[in-house]
Parts: C-alpha cells; sequence; structure tokens
C-alpha cells in the first residue's frame, strides 16, 4: 500500500539555517537536508526534485528566485 504523501509550503529556518516544511500552524517536517527529494507544484504540475546547497538553497531542476512559499508534498 502506498504510503500517502503530505503537502505543505517550504520555509527557511535562520536557526536551522535550513528550509522546513510546514504543513500546518504548528507541524513541520523538522528541517530539510542536502539530497531531499520532494515533489514541488509549479504551473499546476507537480515536478520531482531535490534540495541542495550550493552558494544558497536550490532545487535541481527548478528555475525559481525564491524557495520560500513554494508548494511541495513529501
Amino acid at each position: 500500500m502506498a504510503r500517502t504523501k503530505q503537502q505543505g509550503a517550504l520555509v527557511y529556518d535562520s536557526r536551522m539555517e535550513r528550509y522546513d516544511i510546514r504543513f500546518d500552524l504548528r507541524d513541520y517536517l523538522g528541517g530539510l537536508h542536502c539530497g531531499q527529494c520532494f515533489d514541488v507544484k509549479l504551473g499546476g504540475k507537480w515536478i520531482p526534485t531535490r534540495i541542495e546547497m550550493g552558494e544558497d538553497w536550490y532545487l535541481v531542476g527548478i528555475k525559481v528566485h525564491d524557495l520560500r512559499g513554494l508548494v511541495v508534498r513529501i
């Protein structure tokens, strides 16, 4: 049986210096790590990607200026 994916939004946690996924007011994933895979919703479509860190955080294969607020599922 397939596991149901949770949907949330990317938020930056300055204390951890990494992105997190916010599912609800008090429900967070707990911080994303380099190489972690999930789907991002762009143009009404779910696109598989992973988060990486270079000079800044970025999503592989996704060209956006700011990651904050992107709708994701994991």
